[in-house]
């Protein structure tokens, strides 16, 4: 709980409350307080400014306090406030409380309210309240803002910490239904997956999020697959192997020419199968190295065409090539593009049923030279078509050797296309055929 981040955002926002309504509140009670005091002293000001004319007109008459305290009674009947009134040296003639006549004004004592001044002479003071400060009336009321000022903030604070409780909760759902599906992915669960409900950056976050528990399945799919079908092209060549063995040696097949050029076909294959793998895990850890130089790539096509214009002949396949004349040299390692070209026409010629066509064509684009492989096969259904370049994919999952197997000849071309930083990519059409096209960029 403590360490929640729920919790943690709460007691954030409660500090920052805290501190902006205590701000606020002080500086507001300061403002309001020197604000009051100003408009009271102006007031009284105007108030007291009158009673020192009343004062002024009785000494003008009399040239004396004398009777004096009639009026002072008077005043601070009318005033509500307890009226002193001094000479000019300071010996106090009259006072509505009856104590101080005859002294002296206190050494303690406020300024006076105002001066009594007949024809520009300052002949006394007058002092209110001078023994007890302000009237209890105005410090109720600064103390009734205070009070509503405290109120106020006390209430402003619950009111933020209850909605931010409310909107934090609603803000963090998402984050803990993303935290509960991850913990389910730790725990071997691919299959889970958090709703997304707005397009904000949590929104995104989850979206993502299930981009990639679905990229995960679907590559852990492929590696239980991958595995099955490497044991399966593994099995076959190796049954074939032990079952010619096993005959050999019980004396059921003579060891002759025959036996022995089936023994090697198979260990061919088998080694074909090993070195593919052995292709992409350097592909995949980065230590594929390409030799490049600027290549005719003519010459390549051509040489990859003949290497396969005996396997295509044994099924009655038009094998042909058709090339743009004057094909710029392309910056690639020769190998390795001679490789990307055999995998492809290979897998053409498995899936092109006896009697079809298959046309090697090549034309500049730009800086990059397009090579595509068309093939008159049974085409690729457009559900597969995204995952043909994944090793091991299998469009059929009843395939054998016999109808094309598994292998990583299409894994094997993605990498070495994008290894001279090219594409490659697979068009197709149930029934119509297929076509391949990866580019390579030009010598400079």
């Amino acid at each position: 709980m403590l360490r929640s981040l729920h919790f943690r955002l709460l007691l954030a926002t409660m500090a920052v409350v805290i501190v902006a309504v205590s701000v606020t509140a002080f500086v507001a009670g300061q403002r309001t307080t020197g604000e009051f005091q100003r408009y009271v002293e102006h007031g009284g000001n105007m108030r007291y400014r009158r009673l020192a004319v009343t004062l002024a007109d009785l000494y003008a008459r009399q040239h004396s306090w004398g009777g004096i305290q009639a009026q002072v009674e008077q005043l601070a009947q009318v005033s509500g406030q307890r009226v002193v009134v001094a000479d000019g040296r300071d010996r106090i003639v009259g006072d509505s409380g009856l104590g101080l006549v005859g002294q002296t004004v206190g050494a303690n004592w406020p300024q006076p309210a105002a001066s009594i001044l007949v024809g520009g002479t300052q002949v006394g003071a007058l002092y209110l309240d001078p023994m007890t400060g302000p009237p209890e009336a105005d410090l109720a009321f600064l103390s009734a803002v205070k009070r509503s000022l405290a109120y106020g903030a006390l209430v402003t604070g619950l009111a933020a910490v209850l909605v931010t409780w409310a909107l934090s909760g609603r803000i963090l759902r998402p984050v803990q239904m993303l935290t509960a599906a991850a913990q389910r992915m730790e725990k071997g669960d691919l299959t889970a997956r958090v709703q997304v409900a707005s397009r904000d950056e949590i929104g995104q976050l989850a979206h993502a999020f299930n981009a990639m528990a679905g990229s995960l399945s679907h590559q852990e799919q492929l590696r239980r697959d991958m595995v099955r079908d490497v044991a399966h092209e593994l099995r076959t060549p190796l049954t074939c192997l032990r079952g010619y063995l096993e005959a050999a040696r019980d004396g059921l097949a003579p060891l002759d020419a025959t036996l022995v050029n089936n023994l090697y076909e198979e260990t061919m294959l088998l080694n074909r199968l090993v070195a593919d793998l052995q292709e992409l895990a350097r592909a995949d850890a980065g230590q594929l190295t390409l030799l490049r130089q600027p290549t005719a790539l003519p010459g390549l096509i051509e040489q990859a065409v003949s290497a396969l214009r005996l396997q295509a002949a044994n099924k009655e396949l038009s094998l042909t090539a058709q090339l743009s004349p004057d094909l710029p040299l392309v910056d690639v390692d020769a190998e390795r593009v001679g490789q990307v070209l055999r995998n492809l026409l290979a897998n053409a010629i498995t899936y092109t049923p006896d009697g079809g066509e298959i046309l090697v064509a090549a034309e500049a684009a730009g800086r990059e030279v397009a090579v595509s492989v068309h093939d008159t096969g049974d085409g690729i259904a457009p559900e597969h078509l995204p995952y043909v370049f994944d090793r091991f994919y299998r469009a059929d999952g009843s395939r054998t050797r016999q109808t094309g197997g598994a292998g990583p000849g299409l894994a094997i071309v993605k990498q070495l296309v994008t290894a001279h930083g090219g594409r490659v990519v697979a068009h197709s059409e149930p029934g119509r055929g297929s076509i391949f096209t990866f580019t390579l960029p030009v010598a400079r």
